[in-house]
């Protein structure tokens, strides 16, 4: 199955595509272009991400008063002027984690399938994964991009349940709840629950059980880290 084929089945034909895919699994092309958009994407969000994170750290108060005026103030000069070659790394920094993050991914989506069958191979599992993270990382970055450039902020922009509540304020449980039902997300692991039955060779009921519940379980990792941050990092 050709890339073309490929990008577009996964929106419009999924089923097909990752039954093609769970028998020969193939992802190099497709990783180089996600994570070519994602260096795009934060490339384009970056001036509006540093905007966001210096109005957040100036109303911090509780690191103000850890840090002492000293210091928070040279912090604040360092988030207003950063040196370029940081700026360079940190964008690059981002496909290397959202790699990372694959690679765990699925390994641990191996695991899980395999405690219900002897099927299935880390190769199928990561390709199918690279694909359906086009939703996300191609569709849904594209409106993200388009919302963060009307708005001209980053932490204002989301595309969860949050969206239905614009008076939550971002820094609390609530909306750090709401943000992790993402609608790309959730259309992401909907999809993936097709390759998942093709991979480790059971029902569609039983693809789309394990792979909503990975997403759960990764859902609560997020929330939890960001409750963390929320109560130690202000």
């Amino acid at each position: 199955m050709s890339f073309i084929n490929r990008f577009l089945g996964v929106f419009f034909n999924p089923k097909e595509t990752f039954r093609a895919l769970s028998e020969k699994p193939l992802w190099i092309d497709v990783l180089i272009i996600l994570l070519i958009a994602v260096i795009v994407y934060f490339y384009i969000i970056g001036p509006y991400l540093q905007q966001d994170q210096i109005k957040a750290f100036e109303s911090n108060s509780r690191q103000r008063e850890r840090l002492g005026e000293e210091a928070f103030n040279q912090r604040l000069e360092f988030l207003r002027n950063p040196p370029q070659f940081m700026i360079v790394i940190g964008i690059l920094m981002q496909p290397i984690s959202i790699l990372i993050i694959f690679l765990i991914q699925s390994l641990i989506i191996l695991g899980m399938g395999r405690m219900s069958s002897s099927e299935g191979k880390f190769v199928q599992v990561f390709s199918a994964l690279i694909h359906a993270n086009l939703i996300n990382f191609i569709l849904g970055n594209a409106l993200r991009s388009f919302l963060i450039l009307t708005r001209k902020s980053v932490f204002q922009t989301t595309t969860s349940f949050a969206l239905f509540f614009p008076k939550l304020e971002v820094k609390s449980s609530a909306f750090i709840i709401l943000s992790q039902l993402d609608f790309f997300q959730l259309w992401l692991f909907g999809i993936i629950g097709y390759a998942l039955s093709f991979i480790f060779k059971f029902e569609l009921k039983k693809g789309l059980t394990l792979s909503y519940s990975f997403w759960f379980l990764k859902c609560l990792f997020n929330i939890a880290l960001g409750l963390l941050n929320l109560r130690f990092g202000g």
